[in-house]
C-alpha cells in the first residue's frame, strides 16, 4: 500500500460546511472525496469539471429576458411607476 501524506489548505467555512454535508449525504468523508478528486485529476491530467471565469449576471440570458419583459410591460402600459422618497424632484 502507498504511503499516505497530509495535505493542508484553507477553505471558506461556509464552503467547508456545505461540502461536509454533501459528503455525509453520499456516505463519504471529505478526505475520501478529495482523494477521489486527486486520483481523477492524476489519471486524466485535467480538472474533472468545467472551470470558467464568473459571468456578469447583468448580461445573462435570463436577466436580458427579464428586462425585455419589463420593457414590454412599459410599452403595453402594464408597468406602474411611483416616486420614491429618496428621489429628489425639482
Amino acid at each position: 500500500m502507498a504511503q499516505t501524506v497530509s495535505v493542508n489548505f484553507k477553505l471558506d467555512s461556509d464552503v467547508k460546511r456545505s461540502m461536509e454535508q454533501a459528503c455525509a449525504d453520499m456516505g463519504l468523508s471529505m478526505s475520501a472525496a478529495f482523494t477521489i478528486f486527486a486520483k481523477k485529476v492524476g489519471r486524466e491530467r485535467r480538472i474533472p469539471f468545467e472551470v470558467s471565469a464568473p459571468v456578469d449576471r447583468f448580461y445573462s440570458e435570463s436577466n436580458i429576458k427579464y428586462l425585455e419583459g419589463i420593457m414590454q410591460d412599459i410599452r403595453d402600459g402594464k408597468a406602474h411607476f411611483a416616486e420614491h422618497e429618496l428621489i429628489e424632484v425639482d
